[in-house]
């Protein structure tokens, strides 16, 4: 590729498969549509021009079937084909789970590391655009919690292009979760390969850390802007992976910061913020100043309705009324501490 373009983030991902596809002839794709949905390439356009220049052997158009296209891809990269997979939605992933949980994720550990598993699950998560309850969850804590699934959430175009290489490259099965609503985001694209468990800092800050990742970045950048005008600078870091997780990027803007805040689009309840939330707790609690703090998603199913939508995510006022609260308890003790 041309380093340095101005990509949209589907643009970024099809022009990462088409890189991938000219270095590796064993490669290959399937999926729902692929080839023939709209754009000519997948709902999102992602796979466009990828048969006609690859041929349909390695970019093949499959029957409905979650659970058969899932099982398929794992037979296929359990006997050395680097396999890449296109689920539609993340939510009929959950058609083809035990092929990911019960055969992709332990054949390494069961079989002694004989063979690897070149798989990539390409699918979209998250809410945003009116997808309603089955179309539009996060589901990216569920997949982080097995023992050998790597899990990417790729925010930007150039995080988009670079994480997907490397997952490309993983010998290991990797669920690759694109957002719905970042699809047309635009921005550079280095064109470098971006390495798992590396954390970026999407905002240097000093005051509080605010830990994201996708479409809730946004709003953590919104938040921060306003509590700049206020002068309180926000570090906001995006883990880019969650496993593996770069929990040492976490530590030293904790060091920096002494607060953390946690927002996720998933469901708040048991979600990943809360895994965020304990190792800061149990391995960063002397360099906290205030208890950390979490937002997510309310516990309901996602509504059509874009107002409902919006309005059961974290909102931009609640990440700033928590941080303010933080501050205020830190210039309280501050005060106590003088007199």
């Amino acid at each position: 590729m041309m380093a340095n373009q101005n990509l949209t983030t589907w643009r970024s991902l099809n022009l990462a498969l088409h890189d991938a596809f000219s270095e590796d002839p064993r490669l290959l794709i399937m999926g729902e549509d692929i080839t023939t949905w709209g754009t000519g390439g997948g709902i999102y356009g992602v796979t466009r021009k990828l048969a006609s220049s690859f041929g349909r052997s390695r970019v093949r158009d499959t029957p409905i079937s979650e659970e058969v296209i899932l099982a398929a891809g794992v037979g296929a990269a359990m006997t050395g084909t680097p396999t890449i997979v296109e689920i539609m939605y993340s939510d009929f992933t959950l058609l083809g789970l035990d092929a990911l949980i019960n055969q992709a994720a332990k054949a390494r550990y069961m079989f002694g590391g004989q063979f690897k598993v070149p798989l990539v699950v390409r699918t979209n998560g998250g809410s945003g655009i009116g997808k309603a309850a089955q179309h539009s969850q996060s589901l990216e804590t569920l997949f982080a919690h097995i023992p050998g699934l790597e899990v990417a959430v790729p925010a930007t175009p150039d995080d988009a292009y670079g994480l997907l290489r490397s997952a490309i490259a993983s010998p290991n099965p990797t669920i690759f979760l694109e957002h719905k609503d970042l699809y047309f985001d635009k921005g550079p694209v280095s064109g470098a390969a971006i390495p798992f468990g590396v954390a970026r800092i999407a905002r240097p800050g000093q005051h509080v850390t605010l830990v994201a990742t996708q479409r809730a970045l946004r709003w953590c950048h919104e938040a921060a802007n306003e509590l700049s005008a206020q002068g309180i600078e926000a570090e906001i870091v995006d883990p880019r992976t969650l496993h593996p997780l770069d929990f040492e990027a976490v530590r030293r803007s904790i060091q920096k910061t002494r607060n953390l805040v946690v927002v996720h689009e998933a469901v708040q309840d048991f979600g990943w913020g809360a895994e965020i939330i304990a190792r800061a707790a149990t391995e960063c609690w002397q360099h906290l100043d205030n208890a950390p703090a979490r937002l997510g998603a309310a516990r309901t199913p996602v509504p059509y309705s874009a107002a409902l939508e919006a309005a059961i995510v974290p909102q931009v006022h609640e990440i700033v009324e928590t941080v303010q609260r933080m501050r205020a308890i830190n210039i309280d003790a501050e005060l106590t501490a003088r007199n």
